[in-house]
């Protein structure tokens, strides 16, 4: 089976041994994304919707320079510093979304990268 790696100057460079993203076996695998302002390399967001909107932008550009979109996502992980942010994400997660909404698990965690409250990873089918 062979792989493409596929990143995009629209998302956070990676602040590690890894990929914005991987293409296989026909899915798009995406690295976990988090807040930062690809433009800046800075977390900028002051709120939880705010962070949640900055990581589905994250996730959209890098969907976008594979040529899909959100209605090609079949599962997704949402980590949550704090499960009191759950309603809040999980509203803004929804508006994001096309077509029918892929399998998830939101976990609890101890901390995320750059002091960041949610982190979201996705499984898409890629052409």
């Amino acid at each position: 089976m062979s792989k493409q790696i596929v990143n995009t100057s629209l998302a956070p460079a990676p602040i590690g041994p890894y990929n914005q993203s991987v293409k296989a076996g026909g899915f798009l695998f995406i690295s976990g994304q988090v807040a930062i302002n690809p433009l800046t390399g800075n977390v900028e967001a002051t709120s939880i919707e705010e962070e949640t909107h900055q990581v589905m932008k994250n996730l959209s550009a890098i969907l976008t320079e594979a040529k899909i979109d959100f209605s090609a996502a079949v599962k997704t992980t949402i980590f949550l510093t704090d499960m009191s942010f759950f309603a809040q994400v999980n509203d803004i997660y929804a508006s994001y979304l096309i077509g029918d909404f892929p399998a998830r698990e939101t976990v609890a965690v101890k901390g995320l990268p750059k002091g960041v409250n949610v982190e979201i990873s996705m499984i898409a089918v890629a052409p």
